[in-house]
């Protein structure tokens, strides 16, 4: 049995001990805290207050866009502007300060907007990061040679900015990387090789910089792709053999807006989880492979702007989103059935395919949706009343127009062989240019 002066003792000792116990579980994360005020301390605006509650002598794992677990460590650093209103933003580099989060899994600075300055090279000082997106705002700059040794990553976007210069082949180092994003830059050179090691890759996206020369043929071994976004860039050459590989769970193939070439390969129509596909504005001839009837489970099919000839396979959908098969080298004559039975199709673009049809033989089994429909380029007569349901641009009819057109908030009928006088409208004299011989208002009166 202890004395009261040994109980005495032992009361004082645990005492202290919880006050150093309190006190660490305090202070563990002093470093974070500091952090993230020098964070803070480097925005020169912050119009909305997106920082506002970040005060020193607060919990910073309280504070808005910062998580923690339980060791006290900030583990997670998510800051979001509002793109849609014009003082959502935050003006300033990102401080390099954040380094001293050193265990922070991820970070996301996405739609700040004025973030500028090189590539935030803290990243490097981080031993535990693994998900980072510093999307939509003016970073700029090279990527860094070394990139490849955040090894740990499993998603890296830096979507959004204005990157320079070419993609270094040390990417290839980041074997772990589910999800690759570096669209919307102005990134040029080729896709490296290197890209091969990507294994555990799902998505994919270079689409919107200045990438060049072909397509390297990588994809072979990749399992779990899902999404191939390569648009709106100077590559050029065929489609690599090795896409196939991307079968069954590829649903996105967006190569448009490139110099790709030669015929589309049959080997397409083996990716029958496709979602979309997108093949415009290339330089691809001969016919549309019949293996295409395979690709049962599309909702969106662009191969317009190329050379592709007749004839056109007959495809085995449920139902199509969007179409647009237009200026190509297509002698379609009639609208194909598979596109007239769908019940959710939005928009039909089908210019300059050859199409000799009447109007009001046209019978889709659903107009509710449309939102878009361009058949200009043709020989299509009759009256598009029956199809005025919504906003639908047309370009494409003779005669006259009709009344019914007042009630659409869109409308484009330039350049066809319309004639006589226009009903009472709001739109302006550019949506019936170089017609036949319309006239009224917006266009000069008509004479007696």
């Amino acid at each position: 049995m202890l004395s009261l002066s040994a109980k005495n003792s032992t009361l004082i000792f645990l005492f202290f001990t919880s006050l150093i116990h309190l006190s660490i579980s305090a202070f563990a994360h002093a470093d974070d805290e500091s952090g993230l005020l020098a964070f803070k301390k480097g925005i020169i605006s912050d119009p909305s207050g997106i920082l506002s509650k970040w005060k020193s002598g607060t919990d910073c794992c309280t504070w808005p866009g910062v998580s923690c677990q339980d060791t006290n460590r900030v583990t997670l650093l998510q800051i979001f502007g509002q793109s849609n209103t014009p003082n959502g933003y935050l003006s300033s580099t990102i401080s390099p300060s954040l380094s001293k989060l050193k265990e922070l899994n991820g970070i996301f600075l996405q739609h700040l907007g004025n973030i500028s300055g090189p590539f935030p090279s803290f990243l490097f000082s981080l031993p535990n990061i693994q998900y980072v997106f510093i999307e939509y705002n003016k970073l700029s700059g090279k990527l860094p040679e070394n990139i490849g040794n955040l090894s740990k990553l499993s998603a890296l976007s830096f979507a959004g900015n204005r990157f320079s210069g070419p993609i270094p082949s040390s990417i290839g180092g980041l074997t772990q990387l589910t999800q690759l994003n570096l669209d919307h830059n102005l990134l040029t050179g080729t896709i490296p090789a290197s890209m091969k090691a990507l294994k555990n890759l799902s998505t994919l996206t270079l689409e919107y910089n200045k990438l060049s020369g072909a397509i390297p043929d990588i994809f072979s071994g990749f399992n779990n792709f899902y999404v191939l976004e390569l648009s709106h860039n100077k590559l050029s050459g065929n489609i690599p053999g090795s896409v196939v590989a991307l079968a069954p769970k590829i649903r996105f193939l967006e190569l448009g807006h490139n110099a790709l070439s030669g015929n589309i390969p049959d080997f397409l129509g083996k990716l029958q989880a496709l979602d979309t596909l997108d093949l415009s504005w290339n330089k691809f001839s001969g016919t549309v492979p019949k293996t295409f009837s395979n690709l049962t489970k599309i909702f969106n099919l662009d191969l317009s702007h190329n050379s592709l000839v007749d004839p056109f396979p007959q495809l085995n959908v449920k139902g199509i989103e969007s179409l647009d098969l237009s200026y190509n080298k297509f002698h379609l004559v009639n609208i194909p059935k598979w596109v007239t039975s769908s019940t959710i199709i939005y928009s039909l673009k089908l210019a300059k395919c050859g199409l000799k049809l009447k109007l009001d033989d046209w019978k889709p089994v659903e107009t509710y949706f449309y939102d878009y429909i361009d058949l200009s380029n043709n020989e299509i007569t009759g009256s598009p009343v029956k199809l005025l349901t919504g906003q639908i641009i047309w370009n494409l009819v003779f005669g006259k127009v009709p009344k019914d057109v007042a009630g659409l908030r869109m409308l484009n009928v330039s350049h066809n062989h319309l004639c006589g006088q226009l009903p009472a409208m709001q739109f302006t004299a550019s949506a019936f240019a170089g017609n036949d011989c319309l006239c009224g208002s917006p266009l000069p009166a008509c004479k007696a």
